[in-house]
């Protein structure tokens, strides 16, 4: 297993596992302020390896009218003050080679969204920079065809990867997981985040809006750092009711750190396989 180093946090560490986590969309500074400051503090007392993440912008929203998020030169300062403020590595989505350039000035990891995984042009931009890139798997793909995501990203001359499970389609707005997914990705010698919030999700299940089944993250979570995964991604808020973006599938933030300490315990009572058994 290659580890992949971000100051002093290491995805792919056997003895812990990195949370990934903040609100889906920037809705403004003051909340992303709020959101990193109480997810660092939890993070910190729980001796968890904590990135935040909150997206400048969604590009992939179901309705032209739902709220994308302050745009890429705003969100990446509020970002930028974050990371300053709070002393912790921030995450984002890239959607174009033209964000690369401005975002790798300020995120720490370069996410590439589901839906543009097989996109090569943008995956060896982001591959060619000195940041981490992080894959997320399409709900179409099987985890056998993420070797050639790899591929790109290591024919672009980096092996600061990371590859997301966030679910596969199973039938009309639904997803499933397949756990052997975790070590089957792993095998590849990558470190893997689970995505536990957006696995939950039911795309388009209100029509102009994404669905979700929040009941279940806590389920997902437990299996996922069951079965090996190196870093752990769930969007939290303070009331996703309230949320602008993917509040039907959000962690809400105060039962956060229950479900870590939770983790915490499996992840010291299950040892972490390199790859599948042969």
């Amino acid at each position: 297993m290659h580890t992949v180093k971000l100051g002093k946090i290491s995805f792919g560490d056997p003895r812990s596992f990195v949370l990934i986590a903040g609100p889906c969309v920037i809705e403004g500074e003051r909340m992303a302020f709020s959101h990193a400051e109480k997810i660092s503090k939890i993070a910190g007392r729980l001796k968890i390896p904590f990135v935040f993440k909150s997206s400048y912008d969604k590009a992939n929203r179901s309705s032209v009218k739902s709220f994308r998020g302050p745009g890429l030169k705003k969100g990446l300062a509020i970002l930028a003050r974050v990371k300053k403020e709070f002393g912790v590595p921030v995450l984002s989505d890239v959607h174009c080679r033209e964000e690369i350039g401005p975002a790798q000035e300020v995120l720490d990891i370069l996410q590439i969204p589901a839906f543009l995984c097989r996109q090569t042009d943008l995956i060896l931009a982001a591959g060619r920079t000195k940041r981490i890139v992080n894959v997320k798997k399409g709900q179409f793909l099987s985890p056998w065809e993420v070797r050639n995501i790899i591929d790109k990203l290591e024919w672009a001359g980096t092996r600061k990867i990371l590859i997301t499970e966030r679910g596969s389609a199973f039938g009309y707005q639904n997803l499933v997981n397949d756990f052997r997914a975790i070590p089957i990705m792993r095998g590849w010698g990558y470190p893997v985040v689970f995505d536990a919030t957006h696995s939950v999700q039911l795309p388009g299940g209100e029509g102009t809006s994404t669905a979700g089944r929040p009941e279940f993250i806590p389920t997902l979570a437990r299996c996922a750092v069951a079965s090996g995964c190196d870093a752990l991604f769930m969007e939290v808020h303070e009331n996703p009711a309230r949320a602008l973006s993917d509040g039907t599938n959000m962690l809400v933030l105060s039962q956060l750190e229950k479900l870590l300490k939770v983790l915490v315990e499996i992840r010291r009572a299950a040892p972490v396989l390199d790859g599948v058994l042969k």
